[in-house]
């Protein structure tokens, strides 16, 4: 975990934490490890059409890339942090549904309308992600499964967000 203060934590916390204090904890983001965290962070970037917490952003062609060297953050359309990508030396690769190494967590998304089903299934392969597991034809429950570019596994459902 990285435990180094960020710039603008103060006023994150400030923000993010309105009605903390009940008790619970509140979630802050979700953290992917990758061995190259800039194109895991471009890859859920572009299939999300999120941006880049202020200072995140890429570089200009040929210029250094400390940043993605390190820890990246991901911001939904209202500013919210939702994602963060954590750079780590080495990640064994999931094997599920067969094999040792099993899931351990997944991202589930979620489409509305079977159009968008197949525009995010372009979309996802176009960027890198390989498709694991198809049941987009049944009629309980249509999803896909793909592994992202560093073969964290995450679900696109059809269907309204769930209650």
């Amino acid at each position: 975990m990285d435990t180094r203060h960020r710039p603008g934590y103060e006023a994150f916390v400030a923000a993010e934490n309105t009605g903390a204090g009940r008790g619970y904890p509140l979630l802050r983001q979700v953290v992917l490890d990758g061995t190259d965290v800039r194109r895991l962070a471009e890859f859920y970037r572009q299939l999300l059409g999120w941006q880049y917490r202020p200072g995140d952003e890429p570089p200009g062609p040929g210029e250094p890339d400390p940043a993605g060297q390190d820890w990246l953050v991901l911001r939904d359309a209202a500013g919210a942090v939702r994602i963060a990508f954590q750079q780590v030396p080495e990640l064994p690769e999931v094997t599920w549904p067969d094999g040792a190494v099993p899931q351990q967590m997944h991202l589930d998304l979620y489409v509305t309308t079977t159009d968008e089903l197949g525009a995010a299934h372009q979309r996802a392969l176009g960027l890198g992600a390989r498709m694991i597991y198809d049941r987009s034809g049944d009629p309980e429950e249509p999803l896909r499964v793909y592994a992202d570019p560093a073969g964290h596994p995450f679900c696109i459902f059809l269907g309204p967000p769930p209650a």
